[in-house]
């Protein structure tokens, strides 16, 4: 939007998008406020660690919406600061508003989709206030739409309470979306800056309320209802970091409002303490709602109940770090002491729960010392390595004693771990405490920065695991993943090796770097495998039983963005390079592919396609310098590197394509599906590495073309040649389809191959990869082709009974495919050749037509009258085509010359401009001038036409003559067709506006005139229906029924005529002034605009009805057009 409201309303459309794409602006550094006391502000105070810095202040000054170029020129206190949290706003609201707009359904899209599109285009015409106030009554429609909707008419019937719930929610998360909105608009923050300030505290207080709930009803709707306070309190944490943390604020930085405000903070006091209250007691409260019948019925229910409310406390504790919590206290030491007291029992309830609802819950089995050493063994393993880990995180162990104490709590753990899991520890006392010296080691490694003692803790950690894979699994036998117990094991603890190596890994130098990107790309590889046996082969054998064990969608998805954000951190901190980083990205985005394929190996064959798909997109770019490192060899090589992986893919394509379609695709169709998955994937080297490569973007649209046309044409191909995996070969040898459908006889589809060289043809000469623009010989050659098998196509496919016309319509079809091509690049000999084209294609015509029925006719002659009447209903449908395939042909010929003809209309005003010399804009002209110039512009055309009678006087009248031709076949499709419908011809009169003034028919026609053939055939054919609406009711056949039972006479005709009369003085009027546009005076136009009255209200006939309100409508639109041609008038005078 323009920031200042007063950009030009005229010339081009510059569409904004500033309701879709978010603005930035720097914001520079903010002073510290003065001291405020805090029971008179309500303002946050500057928190315990400094505010991060806004996403916006490492931004160019020229980001603006819409500004760009002239953004950066326009002074600073016009371009005040943006909104900076656009992020994190869209991270909470978007899905909530996907999962809203899926719920409310058709009625709630359809609603919101013709606000924003009516928002957009008001905000493209600068009508700021109306974009606004746009945006705001499509949310209030969705909302309404969103009530009545289906889905909650049948809850409401369920639970009413609840439904009320569900729409003050929804009514919520839409509000909040209109805050979001309204502060994407520029004038608002110019001129409103104090109300954006309000509506970003509000949209931040509120955020992390409304979006957790929905969140949850989306989670619920798609899982189920068991867990779902475990799903609110997620989305509560999530939500709490994202908004109450405290953030600058992206408006208070200007000079105006820094005396009223304290700090640069978005929340107050009482947002930040309601917040913290939610994220405590909701949870909670949920639960105990949900499951009060159960509530204390057990243990394991208390302590679901102290997790929902201690967890998220811990989480509360943790953020206080980064000034969560600086509502209840400034200073850091008071704020540290209340961390770690309140942390510390947090804490051990934590622990505590986790051993009764977790540990003894469902990994019992594996304890194996007797009870009650269980219980302390247990609690002193988990409470000892959480107490440790967290001094270790809150910077306690620090000094010797410190040191030495958690070296101490390390063996302490590891010892009552390993006694827990049934190691044998007492055993190998006497040689080797493995476990007690893995605690050693690990505590080294934490106080001393040891590697040698990480990589110690690692080899003797790899022992334990092996021991207790070997101890529990080893000699079961069971197939799971489609293996024995003992194999997917072995994968298992190689995976768990290699987690364990990497973060040592990590910290090795430099020049090593080599060893963790194998370690993550192995490790990679093996989480690949396993959680594909997993996902894929959900079956389990055990002692002659068979058992479906299903590895969750959702571990999938947890794994795959963990293992992406992993590989994202350590490419930032510069562990990894960049090669690394792309075969983590396509090894972990490929376990995606197991979500929605069926096949086994699909993740193999993902990963396979996007290593070869990706590398111009990760790698190649010089960052530094923006260009591009990839030679013309390496291009080649990746291309031919991308098909073949393609080819690899063809079971995944076929797989994709039979879910699709419902049945085994065609060869035609998998082929195509083949070649345009290639194009698409050589996208990315033409478009980022050699857009400068005309050659390269016109082969790969080639390649893209011919796709799409194998896709849609399935033309027949037999694929016998090549390598036919046996899971299509089975598809294809299936019977299926016989035994459902029976044999269903079908056209021949070999003439598909003909429209498909016709359009490749076509693309490669219009891509000049045919240059048939500058030799004339390939020109003809071309379009004589292309004539052939478009003309054998349309012959085959929509004659196929009729093959006496085949010679006719090739000839049709070449003949305009001739006159097209030459009129378009002209030679020497068109001028004089094409008008003779032009009369034989004209002369086909007739001779096509009375041709098709005259020689079927005669064929059938002696057959009876059943399958005579078939017959000539047959040739009717044929003679009609014949009529659709003619009125097509003389558009395109009209098309083409009024193309031309402008064409060579603007190239003659521009030489005559340049003649003049260059003339400066209207607006540095005075009026008197500025008359002058449009009086040139408007001889400009006259001087032309008098230039091309002389080069090409029959390109105008060639181009009448198809227009009229055309126009009038269409006008006989629609009578024998739809029996002469009204509205048809307000589709078919805008055909004559390919009319051109001519020397000979139309010498007084111009451009001012373009408009009149339309209006007056409109009228003429409404007013000729009408009378023969009226003829037809009143003397319908031989004899008038009316006379005979009593119907419509003579009265009925005299009243429908004189209604008819009277809608005819403001056709005469609008008609005559759309030919010369003289004004007409108000008065005549008022008082003729009465007389449509009677024929709307009065008439029997509905085309006299639609006469009358088009005589009103051309009333009204002659008075405005006059009134601004006067106003217009007025202002140059």
């Amino acid at each position: 939007m323009d920031p200042t409201g007063s950009a030009p309303r005229h010339g081009r459309l510059l569409i904004s998008p500033s309701l879709s794409t978010p603005t930035f602006s720097p914001s520079p550094s903010t002073s510290p406020a003065p001291h405020h006391d805090r029971r008179n502000s309500t303002s946050s105070p500057k928190p315990l660690v400094p505010f991060p810095a806004s996403s916006a202040a490492s931004r160019p000054r020229s980001s603006f919406g819409v500004g760009g170029a002239r953004a950066a020129s326009a002074p600073a206190s016009a371009s005040g600061p943006a909104f900076a949290h656009n992020a994190r706003v869209a991270a909470a609201l978007v899905p909530a508003a996907a999962f809203l707009l899926d719920l409310g359904g058709l009625p709630v899209f359809a609603v919101l989709a013709v606000g924003l599109a009516a928002a957009y285009l008001l905000d493209a015409l600068r009508l700021r206030q109306g974009a606004f106030f746009t945006v705001w009554a499509a949310l209030l429609g969705a909302d309404v739409a969103f009530f009545f909707s289906a889905s909650l008419s049948s809850a409401a019937a369920a639970s009413l309470p609840l439904t009320v719930l569900a729409l003050l929610l929804c009514a919520e998360t839409s509000f909040l979306i209109g805050v979001w909105a309204s502060l994407q608009f520029r004038w608002i923050q110019l001129e409103n800056p104090t109300i954006v300030a309000a509506l970003e505290r509000l949209l931040f207080a509120c955020v992390p309320i409304a979006a957790p709930a929905v969140f949850t009803w989306a989670v619920v709707s798609a899982v189920g209802m068991p867990n779902a306070s475990y799903y609110l309190a997620a989305f509560s944490m999530v939500f709490y970091w994202l908004f109450s943390i405290p953030r600058p604020s992206s408006f208070n930085n200007r000079k105006l409002d820094a005396p009223m405000q304290d700090s640069d903070g978005i929340l107050g006091p009482l947002e930040s303490c309601v917040h913290t209250l939610y994220l405590l007691f909701v949870p909670v409260l949920f639960h105990a709602a949900s499951h009060h019948a159960t509530l204390f019925t057990s243990w394991a229910s208390v302590c679901e109940l102290l997790l929902l409310f201690f967890v998220p406390f811990l989480f509360q504790l943790y953020a206080s770090t980064r000034g969560a919590l600086w509502w209840i206290t400034r200073d850091a030491r008071t704020m540290d002491q209340i961390r770690i007291a309140n942390g510390l029992v947090a804490l051990v309830v934590v622990v505590l729960c986790l051993e009764v609802r977790v540990v003894f819950h469902s990994f019992g089995r594996y304890i194996h010392a007797p009870p009650p050493l269980n219980y302390l063994l247990v609690t002193v393993t988990m409470l000892g390595g959480a107490l440790g880990l967290a001094a270790h995180a809150a910077g306690k162990v620090g000094d010797a004693v410190s040191s030495v104490a958690f070296t101490v709590l390390a063996v302490l753990v590891s010892g009552a771990g390993a006694i827990v899991i049934g190691f044998p520890v007492m055993y190998l006392f006497k040689f080797l405490p493995l476990p007690m010296i893995s605690g050693y080691y690990v505590a080294r490694f934490f106080t001393k920065k040891s590697l040698s003692s990480y990589f110690t803790f690692v080899a003797i950690a790899s022992l334990m695991v092996l021991w207790f894979v070997v101890h529990n699994y080893w000699d079961l036998n069971i197939w799971i993943a489609g293996m024995p117990l003992k194999s997917f094991t072995k994968y298992v603890v190689a995976a768990v090796i290699t987690a364990m190596a990497v973060p040592g890994l990590a910290l090795l130098p430099t020049k090593l770097r080599f060893l963790l990107e194998l370690g993550l790309i192995g490790h990679a590889l093996l989480l690949c495998y396993i959680e594909n046996r997993l996902f894929n082969y959900a079956t389990m054998y055990y002692f002659g039983f068979e058992d479906d064990i299903m590895y969750p969608s959702y571990m999938v998805l947890v794994t795959t963005f963990l293992g992406l954000a992993l590989a994202r951190r350590l490419y930032v901190d510069q562990r990894v390079g960049p090669k690394a980083v792309w075969i983590l990205t396509c090894l972990y985005s490929s376990k995606l592919s197991m979500l929605f394929m069926t096949s086994r190996s699909v993740i193999w064959v993902s990963a396979v396609l996007l290593l070869a798909v990706t590398p111009p997109l990760l790698l190649y770019r010089d960052k530094s310098k923006g260009a591009s490192k990839m030679k013309v060899w390496q291009a080649y090589f990746h291309a031919s590197v991308v098909a073949f992986s393609a080819w690899l893919c063809r079971e995944t394509i076929f797989e994709a394509l039979q879910w699709w379609n419902g049945r085994p695709p065609s060869d035609g169709l998998l082929l195509g599906s083949y070649i345009l998955l290639t194009g698409v994937a050589c996208i990315p080297i033409v478009v980022l590495h050699f857009p400068h490569v005309q050659s390269a973007k016109r082969f790969l649209l080639l390649v893209v073309a011919t796709g799409l046309l194998f896709v849609i044409m399935q033309p027949p191909i037999k694929l016998s040649w090549v390598y036919r995996s046996e899971l299509i070969t089975a598809a294809h040898v299936s019977d299926d389809d016989t035994s459902i459908y029976g044999f269903i006889a079908s056209k021949p589809t070999w003439p598909s191959w003909l429209l498909i060289a016709t359009v490749v043809l076509t693309l490669a000469a219009v891509t000049s990869i045919i240059p048939v623009k500058y030799v004339v010989e390939l020109r003809a050659l071309y379009a004589v082709a292309v004539g052939i098998s478009l003309g054998i196509y349309i012959s085959v496919q929509f004659f196929f009974q009729a093959v006496v016309l085949y010679p006719l319509l090739v000839a049709t079809i070449v003949s305009a495919a001739v006159f097209v091509v030459f009129t378009h690049l002209p030679s020497e000999s068109s001028t004089r050749v094409l008008p003779w084209v032009f009369s034989f294609l004209v002369a086909l015509f007739p001779v096509t037509y009375l041709l098709e029925g005259q020689l079927r006719a005669k064929s059938f002659a002696d057959e009876d009258e059943a399958e005579k009447f078939t017959n000539m209903l047959a040739i009717e449908g044929a003679r009609m085509s014949l009529l659709g395939l003619y009125a097509a042909i003389f558009m395109i010929i009209a098309l083409e010359i009024k193309f031309e003809l402008a064409l060579l209309l603007r190239e003659k005003a521009a030489d005559r401009g340049v003649t003049h010399g260059p003339s400066s804009r209207s607006s540095a002209f005075p009026p008197k001038a500025r008359l002058l110039q449009q009086r040139r512009a408007h001889a400009a055309p006259t001087f032309t036409i008098k230039r091309l009678a002389a080069e090409a006087a029959w390109m105008p009248a060639i181009g009448n003559v198809s227009t009229v031709l055309c126009f009038i076949i269409c006008l006989i499709l629609n009578i024998t067709l739809t029996g002469g419908s009204n509205r048809a011809i307000f589709f078919l009169a805008p055909i004559l506006l390919l009319l051109n003034q001519d020397s000979d028919i139309f010498a007084g026609f111009g451009d001012r005139q373009r408009y009149f053939p339309v209006t007056v055939s409109i009228s003429g054919y409404l007013l000729v229906t009408a009378l023969y609406r009226i003829w037809e009711e009143t003397w319908p056949g031989n004899g008038g029924w009316a006379l005979d039972i009593g119907g419509p006479g003579w009265l009925f005709a005299v009243k429908n005529v004189a209604l008819l009369m009277l809608t005819l003085p403001n056709h005469i009027l609008f008609n005559r002034f759309m030919w010369d546009y003289v004004r007409q005076t108000d008065a005549k136009l008022l008082l003729t605009l009465p007389l449509n009255l009677p024929s709307i209200i009065m008439t029997d006939i509905l085309t006299i009805r639609v006469l009358g309100l088009l005589g009103a409508i051309y009333s009204l639109a002659q008075y405005l057009i006059s009134r601004r041609i006067r106003i217009a008038g007025m202002k140059y005078i």
